[in-house]
């Protein structure tokens, strides 16, 4: 708790961005993951650590009309993921902006688009550590589901060429032409926590040399090495900003259960909270995304522990230490 960050303006400062949004896929209750959080005493359990806590609500999505969105090729609800998604960007670039650290409650993880944008309007030469058990960089091409929450790196490192998007009246705006503007380099990204890779994404990740270890880097190393091991890939002198981007089915689901997409052989409960409470120890986070609580999907006791660890992973990721 006593580190100090090196990025985030004194007395710190966390923002708490409430994102119940559930358009980059097709399960129903992700949505409800940031409210689960909050009335889980996240708030209070932040201002324990020692941080002043912003929040002022979850933020309502109501207002951003994608009424009619039909399927562009195959992406599903692509006016309703870009229009959120700017949104969500600009509220954590103000944020990102006035030294605070941006903290998003997600939601599925297409809101990533609009977290990591944000971060980069401040920090452009920032880095980010994705944990996941999926990539999430497959392309409007490559992509099987259309669901957009399995896109947000592809769109974020332009690694299909232009993030605009064909096939939209010239009079309207094209979904996603405002990241066009945003880059994020292939080499400042790592994965840990890989699990279930498409073979569209592999070959993107060979080809653009990406930093990434999958659940194999972490059985053969152990997770302390695996996590220097990433930082040396993205962060080699420890000087960059760090945006840590958690999606809870990282977590084996004996751990986090509810999830929309559970894997098996995921990160243990230690190995996910390591993770944090490393990055931390660098001070050098200036975001961190939690995504992909679904209280929903399982029985209530799943839902509970969910939510609990998620609690305890923001925790982590914000001081909290074992001694």
């Amino acid at each position: 708790m006593g580190e100090k960050l090196k990025f985030i303006a004194e007395p710190k400062t966390v923002s708490i961005v409430g994102c119940p949004f559930s358009g980059g896929q097709h399960r129903i209750g992700v949505d409800k993951g940031p409210i689960h959080l909050v009335n889980a005493g996240l708030v209070e359990q932040l201002k324990d650590l020692g941080w002043v806590v912003e929040f002022d609500g979850h933020h309502q999505f109501e207002e951003i009309s994608a009424a009619v969105d039909p399927p562009t090729g195959k992406l599903r609800n692509p006016r309703l993921v870009s229009n959120v998604t700017e949104a969500v960007g600009r509220v954590v670039a103000g944020h990102a902006s006035k030294g605070s650290l941006p903290l998003t409650l997600g939601g599925d993880h297409s809101l990533a688009m609009g977290t990591i944008a944000g971060t980069l309007s401040k920090y452009p030469d920032a880095c980010v550590i994705w944990i996941d058990a999926h990539a999430d960089i497959n392309t409007p091409e490559t992509t099987d589901s259309g669901n957009i929450h399995g896109m947000p790196l592809a769109f974020l490192t332009s690694v299909s060429g232009s993030t605009s998007l064909g096939g939209f009246a010239s009079s309207q705006p094209i979904p996603f032409s405002w990241l066009d503007s945003v880059h994020l380099p292939p080499s400042n990204l790592a994965y840990i926590g890989l699990r279930d890779v498409d073979q569209g994404e592999k070959a993107i990740i060979r080809e653009h040399n990406i930093a990434a270890f999958s659940m194999h880097e972490v059985d053969r190393y152990g997770i302390g090495k695996v996590v220097e091991m990433a930082l040396d890939r993205v962060n080699p002198d420890r000087s960059k900003p760090i945006h840590l981007s958690f999606d809870v089915d990282a977590l084996d689901p004996s751990v986090a259960p509810s999830t929309g997409t559970p894997v098996r052989g995921g990160l243990t409960f230690r190995e996910g909270h390591y993770i944090c409470e490393r990055l931390y120890e660098t001070g050098l986070l200036v975001a961190v995304d939690l995504m992909e609580v679904n209280p929903s999907l399982k029985e209530e006791a799943d839902a509970q522990q969910t939510v609990a660890v998620g609690c305890s992973l923001v925790r982590a990721a914000l001081g909290e230490t074992l001694l």
